[in-house]
């Protein structure tokens, strides 16, 4: 399994940035894709899921509303739409599949690339 994320950059509070995700070595297209994200000092945050196949999405609530996945198959790509972003938002963002929360609550992936750096700030 690969999983290579970009897009990433430094962005103003407001801006917005589109993240791609590269998949290869598994059948993506019946899969469920996670996006997450890991700011210094903070455990691995779940932001949404997309089922590969059907296209069905959902997302964490403080994301909700600005950050939209979307996929394509035919490419083996994974999408994070994001825009109104905001500071708080600043972390490495990963592609992901084969996640689970433990029952600890902690949020963890069998599968992640090396994520993109999103950094936003004025």
């Amino acid at each position: 399994v690969q999983l290579q994320a970009s897009g990433g950059g430094l962005v103003q509070p407001g801006g917005s940035l589109r993240l791609s995700c590269a998949a290869s070595g598994f059948t993506f297209s019946s899969s469920w894709m996670y996006w997450a994200r890991q700011a210094p000092g903070k455990r691995l945050e779940w932001v949404s899921t997309i089922n590969m196949a059907s296209g069905w999405t959902d997302s964490t609530d403080f994301v909700r509303g600005r950050f939209t996945s979307s996929r394509d198959t035919a490419k083996n790509m994974l999408y994070l739409q994001m825009v109104s972003l905001k500071p708080e938002d600043t972390a490495l963002y990963y592609c992901a599949t084969e996640c689970q929360r433990n029952p600890s609550g902690d949020f963890r992936c069998d599968y992640m690339g090396q994520g993109t750096q999103v950094t936003v700030s004025s």
